[in-house]
């Protein structure tokens, strides 16, 4: 049985070793390594082998290390049947950071070297393709070069992940294609963009279009390529936030102040809308002990932003700002109105390790579908959010672009009232 040393990989491994889970050295309320460790021993004897014989949910993960040169491979458990719930996180919510290590802990992820456009190179990187455009979990038997090995991965694009190893060869079962996805697959002349816009217009789920769109499965002929996954989420929740954002703009400002809210995890998202013309913010406050503020003794805040033109270069909070932005436009979209959007999100030590970007696009999801709190003014809005969030409402003023532009500038819409 491999020690819980041995799963993790990061900045902070010294520190984890000196600790052992024993002494909370890095002050989080529980040990990540653990959490990530007592899962995976409850799989283990199944994954302990040089094959794998189980239903993928479909799931297929695309790394970026090495880049143009990636890993490509499917995600597989060690059980049959259906699995979808293990690789849709738009049905994690609620769900606790136990059970989603569980859910993702039962994933081996299978490795095969591949170039970015060598997209039918082999019968692995076919078949890998073929899942991703699966409606359903598909069999897969797979068999590897060494046994799969248990590493503990922190990152707050991608969700968690469990045993890899490098493939040796993959069979795959009978496939029952997305039909939506297979259109979008078969047209060649179709732009990628254009194919996940329309695939999101045809109601499928922003997880799946993800994952097709990282094994290459859109775009004009010789122009695809396989896409790490970690850039396919955000490239994905961008274009169709974009796009949405670009229709909301046609729509009248909204007359009052509204405040939604949504508490998972130990996050805490309190999402304010404001009758102006469109700009938007997502603020981050990581308390001390989380998993990106581990030996800070004040918590952290950072922010990014964009105004009514929309941004000419990458957030600077990464893909969680997109994610989000999707969110508000969606809801925007659907009431046909327009606002100015400030998401303020608390961290709180609760949090031990990150899940996934998905986190922040179903919790702003999930607010906006409760009724919102209405106010008339700035001042009675933020008196609301102060009995609900921590960081008093000064704090948030100084790390805000957008707040401070609504109470110290004029927008057109003044003159207009």
């Amino acid at each position: 049985m491999e020690s819980p040393d041995s799963l993790f990989s990061g900045q902070s491994d010294a520190l984890c070793i000196l600790c052992r889970g024993s002494k909370l050295l890095c002050g989080k309320q529980r040990c990540p390594v653990l959490v990530k460790f007592y899962s995976n021993v409850k799989v283990k004897s199944l994954t302990d082998s040089l094959n794998i014989d189980g239903s993928s949910p479909p799931g297929v993960f695309i790394g970026r290390i090495g880049y143009p040169y990636v890993s490509v491979g499917p995600l597989i458990p060690p059980t049959h049947g259906d699995t979808t719930l293990l690789d849709t996180p738009e049905m994690w919510l609620g769900k606790s950071i136990d059970e989603i290590v569980d859910f993702r802990s039962q994933l081996v992820r299978g490795k095969h070297l591949v170039h970015i456009r060598d997209l039918d190179s082999s019968r692995i990187v076919e078949a890998t393709r073929e899942m991703a455009l699966c409606a359903s979990p598909i069999d897969v038997e797979a068999e590897f070069l060494k046994k799969p090995h248990a590493r503990l991965v922190l990152d707050d694009e991608v969700q968690p992940f469990g045993p890899t190893a490098p493939l040796k060869k993959i069979d795959v079962g009978n496939t029952k294609f997305d039909r939506r996805m297979e259109k979008a697959f078969n047209d060649t002349d179709l732009k990628a963009k254009d194919a996940v816009l329309e695939l999101y217009k045809k109601d499928t789920i922003i997880s799946s279009i993800q994952k097709a769109f990282s094994v290459g499965a859109f775009g004009e002929g010789k122009a695809r390529r396989f896409v790490p996954t970690r850039w396919s989420i955000t490239a994905v929740d961008s274009m169709i936030g974009a796009n949405l954002m670009e229709k909301m703009k046609d729509f009248p400002l909204i007359n009052e102040y509204l405040v939604f809210e949504s508490w998972q995890l130990d996050n805490r998202f309190a999402v304010m809308m404001i009758p102006r013309a469109w700009s938007y913010e997502l603020i981050e406050a990581w308390y001390p002990n989380t998993v990106w503020n581990p030996f800070g003794k004040d918590v952290a805040i950072m922010s990014s932003s964009e105004g009514y033109e929309g941004r000419t270069t990458y957030a600077e909070i990464g893909g969680c700002y997109y994610a989000a932005r999707l969110a508000v436009n969606e809801y925007l979209v659907k009431e046909r109105r327009q606002a100015r959007v400030v998401i303020l999100r608390e961290a709180h030590p609760g949090y031990i390790m990150p899940v996934g970007v998905w986190n922040v696009r179903e919790n702003v999801r999930a607010a906006l579908k409760a009724a919102p709190k209405k106010f008339s003014s700035l001042d009675d809005a933020f008196s609301y959010i102060s009995t609900r969030l921590v960081i008093p409402k000064a704090r948030w003023i100084k790390e805000s672009t957008v707040l401070k532009n609504t109470l110290y500038q004029r927008g057109l819409e003044d003159f207009f009232t």
